[in-house]
């Protein structure tokens, strides 16, 4: 159905710097610090499992597709090649739909800690659905706009993101180092205290959330088509990132350990909880760094929503020239070479699940949000099955040096196990949960829903273009 679409050029315009701060951007998010934190010193020998079986894995087969098949959509094209038009679709469809429940849920907390830069955090302000609203909006379609005028553009809100997800980490671990030396840690960190309870379910839960802090790599080859030397460059983008990503998350959750007490680290607010904290500790005249980290976060989760925008909607764009999607997702813009419809479609849709989540408040609708959020991320973990399925295939069929005998059966199995024992994770009730047979039948029935309404759009595309 595809063979006899030619797809527009796009405008390449990502270098290596800029593909590196793409990954950054895209994976690194400073609010996972928190919620690691919270569950106590254990959460760091998770991020140590969770980069040993999730995100190397990742890397590797994203890097290894990426330089075999740098075209653009990434994970869509890749499933396609492997499995089929059918299986192709399924794995784009989910990879773009998961996405657009994802800007609100990011949009609404970044607006509650934009009012730390005004020193309205404890005011309430952030509660006030007027303001929230209004905040989520302007940025939103802010992002929207840098990325409909060119990705030459757009990199700069995603290169901005970067620099603003990484350095409040590194001001954190300062301000941690300093209160290490000169006061009691706020908690122990004992032999004892790092090793987890692996019988325990919610702290094998929180493994299930700390290795999806890692995902977003395959982003970065959705891009594929706007890289400059993508064969090259996408692989050494992601060697480059995923250092600097792994060591912000452990060291970042070391130090809010060292300064704020387990018990009394907000999952929302607790990163600048701890900058607050450590620069009190450090002395009255940095009573500026905690607006200055928060102003830093908001324009890092912008560019992450800037990453998360634009990538997905490349998928939309790709699966649009394949006639899956309506031919207008496949329309780039004359002027600034960039796939607006996929953009701006994506973008409307988030604006009214926005609109859901924040006007039902204390609603049924509110209820109904928070079950379709459950069910996003049983949604959200079908690509990586494709991904690391489509590594085992590739690498059997013509094995390279990278990507040959245990090493590549040890990447694409420690890769696909995570992600079946995430799934399973993800319909596991919380203990507190009144029907655990209602909860499931909700996120399960909500996921096949999603499922049925892609096979459908999949079916009525395949039955339109089958001459009678």
């Amino acid at each position: 159905m595809a063979d006899d679409v030619r797809a527009p050029e796009l405008a390449r315009r990502l270098g290596l710097r800029d593909l590196t701060l793409f990954n950054i951007v895209a994976v690194l998010s400073i609010r996972w610090i928190a919620t690691s934190a919270a569950a106590g010193p254990s959460s760091l020998l998770f991020w140590a499992l969770a980069a040993l079986l999730f995100l190397i894995p990742q890397g590797l087969a994203v890097s290894e597709l990426a330089a075999r098949y740098p075209e653009p959509g990434g994970i869509y094209p890749w499933a396609k090649r492997a499995f089929g038009e059918g299986h192709g679709f399924l794995c784009g469809w989910c990879y773009w739909v998961n996405n657009v429940l994802y800007y609100p849920n990011l949009l609404i907390s970044t607006a509650a800690i934009a009012t730390y830069v005004i020193g309205k955090g404890s005011s309430g302000l952030g509660s006030d659905w007027h303001y929230v609203l209004a905040m989520t909006l302007a940025m939103l379609w802010g992002a929207v706009w840098v990325n409909v005028i060119g990705v030459g553009t757009g990199r700069w809100l995603q290169n901005a993101g970067a620099i603003g997800a990484a350095l409040p980490g590194l001001g954190l671990v300062i301000l941690a180092i300093h209160a290490a030396f000169t006061r009691p840690w706020a908690n122990p960190i004992t032999a004892a205290s790092l090793v987890p309870d692996f019988a325990n379910l919610s702290a094998l839960n929180l493994w299930a959330t700390i290795a999806f802090a890692f995902a977003g790599l395959e982003l970065s080859a959705v891009m594929a088509g706007e890289v400059r030397d993508p064969v090259r460059t996408l692989p050494r983008a992601i060697l480059l990132a995923a250092p600097v990503i792994l060591a912000l998350y452990i060291i970042g959750t070391w130090a809010m350990l060292v300064l704020v007490p387990v018990g009394q680290i907000n999952v929302v607010s607790g990163f600048i909880q701890a900058v607050e904290a450590g620069a009190a500790a450090a002395g009255a005249q940095l009573v500026w760094v905690a607006p200055v980290t928060a102003l830093l976060y908001v324009v890092g989760n912008l560019g992450g929503v800037g990453a998360w925008l634009t990538g997905p909607a490349r998928v939309a764009f790709v699966i649009g020239l394949d006639r899956y999607f309506p031919k207008g997702f496949g329309r780039i813009h004359p002027k600034w070479r960039t796939p607006y419809v996929a953009i701006l479609v994506q973008a409307g849709l988030a604006t009214v699940f926005l609109f859901v989540s924040v006007l039902g408040k204390g609603t049924t609708v509110e209820r109904a949000y928070l079950v379709i959020l459950d069910t996003m991320l049983l949604v959200y973990f079908i690509p990586y099955l494709y991904l690391f399925t489509a590594y085992l295939i590739f690498t059997g069929r013509e094995p390279t040096p990278s990507a040959r005998g245990v090493k590549r059966v040890a990447v694409g199995v420690s890769g696909l196990l995570l992600v079946l024992f995430a799934m399973a994770m993800a319909v596991t009730p919380p203990s507190d949960t009144p029907s655990v047979a209602i909860f499931e039948l909700k996120v399960v029935g909500g996921a096949l829903a999603f499922l049925v309404l892609g096979g459908a759009l999949y079916w009525r595309a395949v039955r339109k273009a089958t001459p009678r």
